[in-house]
């Protein structure tokens, strides 16, 4: 693949709702320009771009990847993009590169959730974006009704550049808005120019009344000349919309159907003379990895983006993020698993890295003696969690290497140790989204994992004062043991507090230190469930020894014995985490999930707007939380997003506390 300069790049991310038919409209791009010499289908997994197994086996797309074609002498590097909400941080990598959005969206099924939530993302930075309205040949398509509701739903300036000719099995082709000019085509995909359909004729004239006003609206001279009724010349109109999508103020609008090829060529045409040629971001070396993949033959792969400069192979780099050095060994052009090594890259074109050591996804790239880093990604907080472990005992090593390089490629996977639970905790961003990591695990890493959903880390604690003895005495030949305490159990605002108030030199202070031992490794099991003990104050106040047979280990034995007794007494409660949580939803969903969060044990702090969403804050049980990420789904058709953080624990209400402990001591029979 030869190098291009800047000004024939154009960098589009494909987005679209799951379904829409994007990867299939890549696939025909790449065999019209010749890129491939057949046209894969998704059904069959036989597409370019999804080429993972995990792609194949689900035929979706799940990740981001560039699948370069050239047109016109023009390289496309289009960038597929997943249409699942799992995977929006594939999106947000993507959207941080390109300079523009193609939105595909079905003719018979209309603008779906994952459109607009990203529609939304890519307006954040008032980025340049078209659509194409694909499936146009299946049945229950309708062009007009999906323009009315992109206008509806996003009230940008949607400009057809085609309206089709038929619709469902009728469909035949379309009319050119611009070059007033109708095309149609027969099975072998190919287009005949043919007289325009009487029918469309005042439609075309409405569309292209708007196209020119649109144009004109670009440029201050060009909208003069437009007001005085001058006609506007095609070079002139040409000028106007590329001005005008550059600076998004008109969203292109095309139709056509993947599969059968019709409006492909022209939508590739629209891109080359209307999509903007990346921007340069100075002449300084600049490029920003987007993505990263451990490929088992070539090793790690970083996706860059140059936005500056020119890149060449076998050159020291500086990681400016993370103020190391890096050397470049080879640069591949990749469409799919295909890769062609590159001596340099310029500004504007997008490549892989191969084997740089400390380098991730979202770090500068760039000269040492010139640093600069670029605007990072924002990716999305995960929030739905298993817990993990390996299903062969001998393989915890070997998962840990493993987790490791999954956290490399997926920047919205976590994976933590839970201390107080003493779980692995893997979090993603839902259900498919984790059964793909650990799908991954097993094919890539060979680890197998078995899980389950995570152990609440219920606390227990004392409700009222108590005074309790415990003694330890034991003869055994020679010296015996002996320890003996008085202990005051206080419930506390404090996790814990030890304190002493001996008189008299009833136990020696050197034993004191054995007593609080005693004491917190007590703590640690409690005596309703096994779960630790907090607001606990304990104080020792009296007690005794024996000069020979007393000891350290007698001491703490007669502490832990002493504070066992005196929780029973003090009438223990089991506590819950509470975690505040704060959700983001459209306006319409804000009384589901209130009443939601009422069936949760939830306590709503409160509402407020955010722009077009509103704010629902609340206090919940975490117990409440674990697949709220799946509901939330639900209730606001994948709109609503939530973050979450612990806030105190709180007394179980009884009969909850019942079942918990219940269960909690037939485990511990299990375990016996």
């Amino acid at each position: 693949m030869k190098d291009f300069e800047t000004g024939r790049i154009r960098n589009i991310g494909m987005v679209a709702h799951s379904g829409a038919g994007k990867t299939s409209l890549v696939e025909a791009m790449l065999f019209l320009t010749g890129a491939t010499t057949r046209l894969g289908r998704v059904e069959d997994g036989t597409t370019t771009g999804d080429y993972h197994p995990e792609e194949i086996s689900r035929r979706m797309t799940i990740h981001a990847k560039p699948v370069p074609c050239i047109w016109r002498d023009v390289k496309l590097n289009m960038v597929d993009t997943p249409g699942y909400s799992d995977f929006i941080g594939e999106v947000r990598g993507v959207l941080r590169v390109v300079d523009a959005a193609l939105f595909v969206v079905s003719a018979v099924d209309g603008v779906e959730v994952q459109t607009e939530i990203i529609w939304d993302l890519a307006g954040q930075t008032k980025m340049p974006r078209a659509v194409f309205i694909n499936k146009m040949d299946r049945e229950n398509a309708n062009f007009y009704r999906v323009l009315d509701e992109l206008k509806e739903k996003f009230g940008a300036n949607f400009v057809p550049f085609q309206v089709p000719i038929g619709s469902e099995s009728s469909f035949s082709g379309y009319v050119d808005i611009m070059a007033q000019k109708a095309f149609t085509f027969g099975s072998d995909g190919k287009p005949r120019e043919a007289p325009v359909p009487g029918d469309l004729a005042g439609q075309m004239a409405e569309f292209r009344e708007k196209l020119l006003e649109t144009a004109a609206e670009a440029d201050d001279e060009l909208l003069a000349k437009y007001l005085e009724g001058e006609e506007l010349t095609v070079e002139e109109v040409r000028t106007g919309l590329q001005k005008g999508m550059e600076n998004s103020s008109y969203v292109p609008v095309l139709c056509g159907s993947a599969t059968r090829s019709v409006g492909v060529a022209a939508l590739m045409d629209v891109m080359v003379d209307f999509f903007p040629a990346p921007r340069m971001e100075g002449n300084r070396l600049a490029a920003l990895v987007f993505k990263t993949l451990a490929d088992p033959y070539v090793g790690k792969m970083n996706f860059i983006r140059v936005f500056g400069g020119r890149l060449k192979a076998d050159s020291p780099l500086y990681n400016s993020t993370r103020e190391k050095g890096e050397k470049i060994g080879q640069i591949f052009y990749v469409r799919g698993k295909s890769q062609v090594a590159a001596t340099e890259v310029p500004a504007g074109d997008l490549a892989v890295l191969v084997k740089l050591q400390d380098t991730g996804t979202a770090d500068t790239l760039c000269d040492k003696e010139k640093p600069v880093v670029l605007a990072g990604i924002e990716f999305p907080v995960p929030t739905l969690s298993v817990a993990m472990e390996p299903k062969s005992k001998g393989d915890e090593d070997k998962l840990g290497n493993a987790v490791a390089r999954l956290l490399e490629e997926d920047q919205c996977v976590r994976v933590e140790k839970n201390v107080e639970t003493k779980e692995t905790l893997l979090t993603g961003m839902g259900e498919m989204h984790l059964d793909i990591m650990v799908d991954r695990l097993k094919r890539k890493y060979a680890v197998e994992v078995v899980t389950k959903t995570p152990r609440v880390p219920y606390r227990e604690t004392i409700r009222q004062e108590v005074k309790v003895e415990g003694k330890h005495k034991k003869q055994t030949g020679g010296h015996g043991q002996y320890g003996h305490v008085w202990l005051r159990l206080e419930p506390s605002a404090e996790r814990f507090v030890f304190g002493e108030e001996l008189f008299g030199g009833s136990v020696p202070k050197n034993y004191v230190p054995a007593v609080e031992k005693g004491v917190r490794e007590a703590m640690a099991d409690g005596v309703l469930a096994g779960y630790p003990v907090t607001g606990v104050k304990v104080v020792l106040y009296d007690g005794s020894y024996h000069p020979v047979d007393s000891s350290e280990m007698a001491f703490k034995i007669a502490a832990g014995m002493a504070f066992k007794k005196g929780s029973l007494a003090a009438k223990p409660a089991l506590l819950e985490p509470i975690v505040n949580v704060e959700v983001h939803v459209p306006e319409p969903a804000m009384g589901d999930v209130i009443s939601d969060f009422n069936t949760r044990r939830g306590r709503v702090l409160g509402m407020e707007a955010a722009g077009k969403d509103s704010v629902v804050k609340a206090s919940v049980p975490m117990t409440e939380m674990y697949r709220y990420t799946i509901d939330l789904k639900s209730m606001t058709q994948g709109k609503g997003s939530f973050t979450m953080a612990f806030s105190s624990y709180e007394e179980v209400p009884g009969r909850i506390a019942e079942d918990i402990i219940k269960k909690a001591k037939a485990e511990t029979e299990e375990k016996k």
